[in-house]
């Protein structure tokens, strides 16, 4: 692809990307009151985006609710607004009638909430993973946003609402999260001013990082001891696994092995890393990592999962030794 062909590919992206903008505000102004949420086990970006949405959604004059199926990890507890998220396991809790519009982020269908009472609703999908699908009444999908508070970000500053203190803190530690500190390839200069725009309108770049990567409990670290443990490495590959008997002994949950998998990667010489842990009986959840070699967005949705290139998950069927040679046949086919 020549430079003037790859220019003008961006050009018609970029139009494509405002006249979804415009198709969404348009939808925001013509109703009053909306749900808002995002995939079940909720990370940094779907909690800070979906917490800086509503008060756009709130200075565009529309009502809002926010509700998530799993509970908020402690890693973002000191979020602004927290109070605001409703754990709930239907969105019928919040309206019976099923007449609110959702807005589902970060999710290529409703199963991806873990919610019910989403069937039925006007829905608007606005999501960033390569596995983003149009599932939606109002769809905008960006892969190339480094998160989609970035897209967010987007949609407050076209609908020119007030950039607050709170909304920055949520969309700087959603964007902090989901870049990996800033080092996935989505990083971009672009990246940085948007950053950097955040800060100069309130958010704590050094409070938001202390608040998300040292305020573990110690039954995560506990569990890091017993999952580098099991480090098991093979050329440029490295894995690892936690059961649930181990997590048993030592009272660690699901959310204490969020994480663990950026150990792995961190290894020099490796270049794909995945985590397993057991989820239920003999069944595995996997979180997988590249350092760009491998696109493991596409082997996630091989096994029906999804996300980025560089930073994806899915989940798998047992025994442990199963799950694992299948993870890593595909890690071993896949490096370019």
């Amino acid at each position: 692809m020549t430079p003037e062909t790859e220019l003008y590919e961006l050009q018609q992206a970029d139009r494509s990307h405002e006249a979804q903008i415009g198709e969404l505000l348009a939808t925001f102004r013509a109703h009053p009151h909306f749900l808002l949420t995002s995939h079940a086990r909720p990370d940094g970006d779907a909690i800070g985006s979906v917490l800086a949405l509503a008060e756009v959604l709130e200075q565009l004059g529309c009502q809002v609710d926010i509700l998530f199926a799993d509970p908020v990890p402690l890693t973002y507890r000191a979020l602004p607004n927290l109070h605001r998220i409703h754990h709930t396991p239907s969105a019928n809790d919040i309206d019976p009638e099923g007449d609110i519009p959702a807005v589902l982020l970060e999710c290529d269908g409703i199963a991806r909430t873990g919610l019910l009472g989403l069937e039925g609703r006007t829905l608007i999908n606005i999501d960033h993973h390569a596995s983003g699908r149009p599932f939606a009444s109002v769809n905008w999908i960006d892969e190339h946003a480094c998160a989609v508070a970035a897209m967010v970000y987007r949609l407050a500053r076209a609908a020119n609402v007030e950039i607050t203190p709170s909304m920055a803190t949520c969309l700087y530690a959603a964007i902090l999260s989901d870049t990996g500190a800033f080092t996935y390839s989505s990083t971009t200069a672009d990246t940085f001013a948007l950053v950097h725009d955040l800060a100069a309108h309130g958010a704590d770049p050094s409070q938001i990082a202390r608040d998300i990567y040292f305020s573990n409990p110690a039954s995560k670290i506990r569990l890091l001891g017993i999952a580098l443990s099991n480090l098991q490495t093979e050329g440029d590959i490295a894995w690892t696994w936690v059961t649930s008997e181990d997590m048993d002994r030592i009272g660690a949950t699901a959310e204490d092995c969020e994480g663990v998998v950026n150990y792995l990667i961190s290894i020099a010489g490796v270049e794909s890393a995945v985590f397993l842990r057991e989820a239920e009986a003999s069944q595995f959840r996997l979180s997988i990592r590249s350092k760009g070699k491998s696109d493991v967005a596409q082997i996630a949705e091989y096994f029906g999962g999804g996300g980025h290139r560089n930073a994806s998950g899915c989940t798998l069927d047992g025994p442990l030794g199963v799950a694992t040679e299948r993870i890593l046949t595909q890690l071993r086919a896949r490096i370019c």
